[in-house]
């Protein structure tokens, strides 16, 4: 079994993190890991991509165009951006919140409405949900990252267990901010629950 991720966001969203936490989990849970990441303006919320897989065997470090199981996204317009990475029966589990470009132009119109819609043309299993008040209601909204990860565990997008994703969240955060995003990644799942997203 070989499985392909990108996770995609911006600067400052924790994409790295998520990154490196799906990483701990899918190594511990036996699995040969991959990842790379590459980098915008990170300072500046620019875009941020890693690619991430996991399995029995892995070739390289980079995804492929087409190439992805799921697509992980902290930032909506960043998904639309990376979907040529999906392969076509592919899944998405974003947060549902934009971060407009500091360097618009005041003719720019950004939508989340329409670009989800665009994005739900194209991939049927999507699931984009405000993880940002997810986030905010545990407490720090830098949980988010976390609390997006969560939902992608919960649901069964990603092929390993919610339990272990907990025990990395235990073992890998620090101290003072553990408890925080355990909380963020519980009440995601709760969320996920109720709305019935979980497959």
């Amino acid at each position: 079994m070989n499985f392909s991720v990108i996770i995609c966001g911006v600067g400052g969203q924790g994409v790295v993190l998520a990154s490196r936490l799906l990483a701990i989990t899918a190594m511990n849970s036996g699995f040969h890991v991959n990842t790379a990441e590459t980098l915008g303006m990170s300072q500046r919320e620019g875009s941020v991509v890693s690619h991430l897989q996991f399995g029995d065997f892995i070739k390289s470090s980079l995804i492929p165009e087409g190439g992805a199981d799921l697509i992980i996204g902290l930032e909506l317009s960043e998904v639309a951006r990376n979907l040529h990475f999906l392969k076509k029966n592919g899944k998405i589990i974003t947060n549902c919140k934009m971060i407009l470009p500091s360097a618009r132009s005041s003719n720019e119109k950004y939508d989340s409405e329409q670009i989800i819609n665009f994005i739900n043309k194209y991939v049927k299993s999507t699931i984009c949900i405000d993880f940002s008040k997810i986030a905010k209601i545990a407490g720090n909204p830098k949980s988010m990252n976390v609390s997006v990860l969560s939902a992608a565990f919960y649901t069964g997008f990603l092929p390993l267990e919610y339990n272990d994703f907990l025990k990395t969240i235990e073992s890998e955060i620090p101290e003072k901010y553990r408890a925080i995003n355990l909380n963020a990644a519980k009440l995601s799942a709760e969320t996920i629950m109720l709305e019935g997203n979980n497959e």
